[in-house]
């Protein structure tokens, strides 16, 4: 009779190759999400027939920049020094997780991995994580009231949002943290971990900007993140000759990624680029133009990377990196 070996309860047999699975899991993901747009796809790849290359290598390189970007943010956020090589090739990967999973999570749970393997404590890589969307955030919105104090007449609000969509927005908004401060109130087990992470985050940032050096990784990295973003589709727009002033193209795409941040879409795959469209139209760019220059953008900064990106995710998998 034939004898199989034991297996600890619990456990999967060695023979089982799970990281070597795993590796693949990223590219099915792309393979599954260029099926849904290929139609975005064949279109944007049309646009970039037409266009100037040297205004496309422009944005190219400012895409580059961003995960560099996000490296410097990423280790301003905690104390402990990060391996600079493999911290740039994760948020390399993680990009690519953050357009194959809703908004954010993939990049927070490669990066959240990435901590742990270097032997940052769960609680200050989660500390550093919530530090990280608060500069990114900050960064953003504050490039955003800069250009528009700068370009007041850069955009007609009207056009951004359909009529009589701001009320319910709102309300929504309301309440959300109407039930959010209810369920503080009434979950005391939910209260103490609330408090016990805010005091990790509290001691951490403290920790971070007693350092200069990483203040100043962290500051910088979150305003040229997004600045970089912004370059990168003002560069399009001019490799497309859409009429529009770079600035004016900046502030309509910082308009744009603020209102569709809540949208729990995969890297915001659909929302972002109509939110993009009707952005630069607000702006004053042709409805056609500003949809010729969405397409290849995202492109670009999307659809380009996605591959090599997976690999590389899944080759740090493999290789226990995250």
């Amino acid at each position: 009779m034939l004898r199989l070996p034991d297996v600890p309860p619990g456990r999967l047999p060695r023979r089982v190759p799970v990281r070597r699975a795993l590796c693949l899991v990223p590219l099915l993901l792309v393979a599954v999400a260029a099926v849904r747009h290929r139609g975005v796809l064949a279109a944007g790849f049309g646009q970039l027939r037409t266009a100037s290359w040297p205004w496309l290598l422009a944005a190219a390189g400012a895409t580059c920049l961003t995960w560099v970007a996000a490296a410097f943010t990423r280790q301003g956020a905690v104390v402990q020094p990060l391996p600079k090589g493999r911290l740039l090739a994760t948020q390399f990967a993680a990009g690519a997780a953050n357009h194959l999973l809703p908004t954010g999570l993939g990049a927070s749970a490669v990066n959240l991995r990435f901590m742990t393997v270097c032997g940052v404590p769960p609680a200050r890589s989660s500390a550093a994580l919530a530090l990280y969307l608060l500069a990114e955030s900050v960064g953003r919105l504050g490039l955003l009231a800069a250009l528009l104090a700068a370009f007041p007449d850069a955009l007609r609000p009207g056009t951004l949002l359909p009529a009589g969509a701001s009320v319910p927005l709102l309300f929504g908004a309301g309440a959300l943290l109407a039930a959010a401060a209810a369920a503080l109130a009434l979950v005391r087990r939910l209260r103490a971990a609330v408090r016990g992470f805010l005091r990790d985050a509290l001691d951490e940032a403290r920790s971070v900007h007693a350092r200069p050096v990483r203040a100043l990784a962290l500051w910088g990295g979150s305003l040229a993140f997004p600045a970089l973003q912004a370059a990168g589709l003002a560069a399009v727009g001019r490799a497309l000759e859409l009429p529009v002033p770079p600035a004016h193209t900046a502030l309509a795409y910082l308009a744009a990624t603020v209102a569709v941040a809540l949208v729990p879409t995969p890297g915001g795959l659909g929302s972002v680029e109509a939110a993009l469209v009707v952005a630069l139209v607000a702006a004053g760019g042709p409805a056609a133009v500003a949809t010729a220059v969405v397409l290849a953008y995202r492109v670009i900064t999307v659809w380009v990377p996605l591959v090599p990106g997976a690999l590389t995710l899944g080759a740090l998998v493999r290789l226990k990196v995250i």
